[in-house]
């Protein structure tokens, strides 16, 4: 980055290769965020006539407090300087239309960090928005991060993996909405009046998916009694290891969704279908990045191997007790590979103990990915009931649906007069429950998944992210 020298707050001067958040006005941004987060209702609008509402003046001025933090920053981020100009405009906007429901449209198109991705390279981002597995309203966000970018990343995207879209990144500071689970940055989620025809970024935040890994996968290993290789428990103890390995895994996964023989239109925009079909797509994005790190693996690449234990790990362990069950897609996914490997011989629980065949765990991976994308191939020659039949039989074929399932049951329990979107309405919350072993394992986990909310590379280190540390978690 070009350092240039600017004035701070206090009349001294800072580089743009200083820490953003060392700067005197970000916590004068940050707290004015978190003033007026609390104003706004779900669609993020501040609603000044309400009973209990601030005063316009109050709202006034917290709002410039914003506008002043953003253009003390910005000269510290010019690569950011189009975007924090008409992030500014649109804050005068909202303010204008009295607070109405916010439209960030014109910012939002201004921000473009996956145009010249560079490793390290700091971004302000402010934005009306809800947090994936966060926060669901649409309060204003602001939050402060890196890009992670390394060249070896860059060369595999621009040679192998092509994602021009795709930024990992990783936490520096940001308010409440993120002090939650969520770990993704995406512009979908951002207030505006209309949806852009195309979004030109899509944001992961790696240090939280590595540090949350870290966290419940020792602490599954611990109760498990399984032994690692030196090289997985290593990598396991290493958070910029992890941290490669996450966002080599996303950048394939993320690609993934719009690769391969498809028998519908890619990320299944607007289209209500069985949660089994969103599992067993994230599940197909997953088992594709395994199987490119087996095959980079065996090139001599050093992250291979890291990113196949990544996903098994992170699969197995953490995604089938993490949430709720009412359809949950990606708890389904690490249920079914599970599973899958449990009857393939590759995992085995026996006295009390989860032991591995490491030998044959890639092997029998590949071939999953392999039956899914097979049951993908298919249905582009079937209808669409057809093909939720057929993917719903895979699924049973390892899991066991609920009893009181009307799909189990066949096509003839179902009213097949009624289009295919109105029958997803006859799918239990709870179509695959937890099988006994992960039920035991869910009630020893869940206070470590739940330590990790909030969970950054630093917070793990100083042990301050969530409710309770691991030990307390394990206790």
């Amino acid at each position: 980055m070009t350092e240039i020298l600017v004035q701070d707050t206090t009349g001294g001067e800072v580089s743009t290769d200083a820490r953003v958040v060392e700067h005197l006005a970000w916590p004068a941004l940050k707290n004015a965020v978190e003033e007026i987060r609390p104003w706004q209702s779900a669609d993020g609008s501040i609603d000044l006539t309400a009973e209990s509402a601030p005063s316009r003046a109050d709202v006034d001025a917290a709002l410039e407090r914003v506008i002043a933090g953003v253009e003390a920053l910005s000269p510290l981020l010019p690569h950011d300087a189009d975007y924090h100009r008409a992030l500014v405009s649109d804050l005068r906007a909202w303010a204008e239309s009295g607070y109405a429901v916010p439209d960030f449209l014109d910012s939002l198109l201004a921000f473009r960090p996956a145009a010249d991705r560079a490793d390290g390279r700091q971004h302000l981002v402010v934005f009306p928005m809800y947090t994936q597995n966060g926060n669901p309203d649409r309060n204003l966000e602001a939050v402060v991060l890196r890009m992670v970018w390394p060249e070896w990343l860059a060369e595999l995207e621009a040679t192998r993996y092509d994602n021009p879209l795709f930024c990992g990144i990783t936490f520096e500071d940001f308010t409440a909405g993120y002090d939650t689970h969520s770990a993704v940055l995406f512009p979908e989620t951002i207030a505006v009046r209309q949806a852009p025809e195309r979004f030109s970024w899509g944001g992961i935040f790696c240090d939280r998916e590595a540090a949350r890994f870290r966290a419940v996968t020792e602490e599954s290993v611990r109760i498990l009694g399984l032994e690692l290789p030196d090289d997985i428990r290593e990598m396991v103890g290493d958070q910029t290891r992890c941290e490669q390995a996450f966002v080599l895994w996303d950048m394939v996964h993320d690609r993934t969704h719009s690769h391969g023989d498809l028998p519908f239109d890619p990320f299944m925009i607007k289209q209500r279908q069985p949660f089994w079909m969103y599992g067993l797509e994230e599940l197909r994005c997953d088992l594709t990045a395994f199987k490119e790190a087996v095959a980079l693996e065996a090139e001599g690449n050093r992250h291979g191997r890291d990113v196949q234990y990544a996903v098994l790990f992170d699969r197995m362990f953490r995604f089938p007790v993490s949430g709720d069950r009412v359809r949950n897609y990606d708890g389904l996914g690490g249920q079914l590979l599970f599973a899958y490997l449990h009857k393939h011989d590759v995992v085995r629980w026996t006295d009390n103990t989860l032991k591995i065949d490491w030998e044959r765990a890639p092997q029998v991976t590949n071939q999953l990915c392999a039956e899914i994308e097979k049951l993908y191939r298919d249905g582009i020659d079937r209808p669409k009931l057809v093909h939720w039949f057929a993917a719903y039989d895979l699924v049973s074929t390892y899991l066991a649906p609920h009893p009181g399932s009307r799909w189990a049951k066949g096509p003839d329990a179902l009213d097949l007069t009624l289009p295919p979107r109105k029958l997803v309405d006859d799918v239990l919350p709870d179509e695959f429950p937890l099988s006994m072993f992960y039920e035991a394992l869910s009630k020893k986990l869940k206070n470590v998944i739940a330590s990790t909310k909030g969970i950054t590379a630093a917070r793990a280190a100083a042990g301050t992210a969530g409710t309770a540390s691991a030990p307390e978690a394990a206790a």
